[in-house]
């Protein structure tokens, strides 16, 4: 079982020509409402790909918080740990056509004080992984207590380099996107450093440009991009992120995990929002069994070439766009 928790948000979509630079005017050209937050979006995810899963985040008493969790159980989430004492958060998506965005979040109010003790019904019920958002650290790093389950920080949230550290030192997974890593952690070698210093397997993210795994003993595995015509990239990190809780779930390697993760994050960018796009773990092992087939029976006796001390993985990754260098 996996306990998600973390961000639930209505997400209010406004497609735009372009993104708007400082006092900067444009006109939306559709609006839409949907479900999401990262903590939600990323539980639907695992259950999608099959995992058992439990959301405890926070939301309200109100209709619309009733109707987002029923959303959440349709998917075959457990909501019953969800706090009803705060607010259903709304977050506004800019969406460029080409599937480019910008996210304006609202706080929500999953507190540290929340996380402790959703940390203590984990343990209590046996949950064999915790998944937390960046937002939580550093206080969160202090109250998830002893024996307690394996932990998977998405890094998204973080505001700044002590927070990173923190995460990473009470994670046993942690996933980071490549823009936010070279902030807060540094390059590749500073990556493998953090990842050997804090035991922890680190998967960066990096768009249409694949994914890298640093793990503990300083391997350095890297993975393409799938070509898809992508729509709109809103929860692809939250999809990669619970889609390799999943696989952890099932008793995956982080290796296998993320090419697992990647495609399913690669497939969730070709229909609009959040959720919609989220696949279904036959429909990822589908793309899977057929990209490998093709790829043996085109270049049979073809092995890729790796950057020095790099694994190179042949798997497709994050979403690129067709005729995209990578």
């Amino acid at each position: 079982m996996i306990v998600f928790c973390g961000y639930a948000n209505v997400d209010l979509t406004v497609a735009v020509p372009v993104l708007p630079g400082p006092a900067a005017r444009v006109q939306a050209t559709a609006v839409r409402r949907g479900e999401g937050g990262m903590g939600a979006n990323a539980a639907v995810a695992a259950a999608r790909m099959g995992a058992g899963v439990r959301f405890a985040g926070v939301v309200g008493p109100d209709a619309a918080s009733t109707a987002f969790l029923g959303s959440l159980a349709a998917d075959g989430v457990d909501t019953g740990w969800t706090s009803r004492t705060g607010v259903l958060t709304t977050a506004v998506v800019l969406l460029t056509p080409d599937g480019e965005r910008s996210i304006i979040s609202q706080d929500d109010q999953v507190t540290t004080e929340h996380v402790a003790a959703v940390a203590a019904k984990a343990r209590a019920a046996g949950a064999d992984w915790l998944y937390l958002d960046g937002y939580r650290f550093p206080a969160a790093a202090g109250v998830l207590g002893q024996g307690r389950p394996g932990v998977v920080v998405d890094l998204d949230g973080c505001a700044d380099a002590e927070a990173a550290r923190a995460a990473l030192a009470a994670a046993d997974h942690a996933i980071v996107g490549r823009a936010q890593a070279a902030v807060f952690l540094g390059d590749d070698a500073a990556l493998a450093a953090s990842a050997a210093e804090h035991r922890v397997n680190l998967v960066v993210t990096d768009g249409s440009r694949g994914w890298t795994l640093f793990t503990p003993d300083g391997a350095r595995h890297a993975g393409a991009a799938i070509e898809v015509t992508a729509v709109d990239a809103t929860g692809a990190g939250d999809c990669f992120a619970g889609s390799y809780c999943a696989e952890l779930d099932r008793g995956a390697g982080p290796l296998e995990a993320a090419r697992t993760a990647a495609v399913a994050a690669g497939l969730s960018c070709t229909r609009p929002g959040a959720r919609a796009g989220l696949p279904h773990r036959d429909t990822v092992l589908a793309y899977m069994n057929a990209a490998e087939a093709h790829t043996a029976q085109a270049h049979p006796a073809q092995t890729d070439a790796a950057h020095p001390g790099t694994r190179p993985d042949a798997s497709p990754a994050l979403a690129r766009r067709h005729g995209e260098e990578t």
